[in-house]
């Protein structure tokens, strides 16, 4: 799970975040001290994370697939399925090969990644591109909803309890703990009217 200074989404999305800064830096993204030291700056407003020069459209290539890296014919896919109100906006599709395109399905990212390889996954292995626009996704669709300042126990008691992928938390043991599903779950629960 994150650590203490984690309290609420807007410190999951920025957490998520430094950790592709480190990544992008050559560091990775299990360089604690590093990450910690961008997160506090994201927190604090010294950088700006929609500002920051890695923007996703300079790295994308329309012959190759954000999620595996094969070059071929490649498909518009939704970070945020399509299936559950995701728009086709900038930050909420990525160019896949049609494999991963058929294993994604109508699976929201982070649970994507879970099922794939584990909360560990989710947490470490999201292709910076795709992680970028999504995080970038979810932080506006939240803000507009007020829901940024969420605490986890805001989530126990509005969320929790109607999501849809509390399967994956008891498999994972993230029941009750912020986590990257909170974010597919919050962001699912907004567009379904189920908030």
């Amino acid at each position: 799970m994150p650590p203490p200074a984690i309290k609420t989404l807007k410190d999951l999305i920025h957490w998520q975040y430094a950790k592709i800064i480190s990544s992008s830096a050559g560091f990775g993204k299990e360089k604690w001290q590093f990450v910690m030291n961008r997160f506090k700056e994201l927190q604090e407003e010294k950088i700006f994370w929609n500002n920051i020069r890695e923007y996703v459209k300079e790295y994308e290539k329309k012959d190759k697939c954000i999620y595996c890296g094969k070059r071929s014919e490649v498909t518009i896919e939704h970070l945020f399925p399509k299936s559950l109100s995701g728009p086709t906006i900038e930050k909420n599709i990525v160019w896949i090969c049609k494999e991963c395109n058929s294993a994604k399905a109508t699976r929201r990212l982070y649970e994507w990644m879970t099922l794939k390889g584990g909360l560990q996954a989710a947490k470490y292995k999201v292709p910076r591109i795709a992680e970028g626009k999504y995080l970038k996704f979810v932080y506006e669709i939240l803000n507009e909803n007020d829901f940024l300042g969420l605490t986890i126990k805001d989530l126990k008691i509005r969320i929790c309890p109607k999501c849809d992928l509390s399967y994956l938390c008891r498999k994972e043991n993230s029941q009750g703990k912020l986590s990257p599903l909170c974010l597919d779950g919050v962001t699912t629960l907004l567009f379904t009217g189920g908030t």
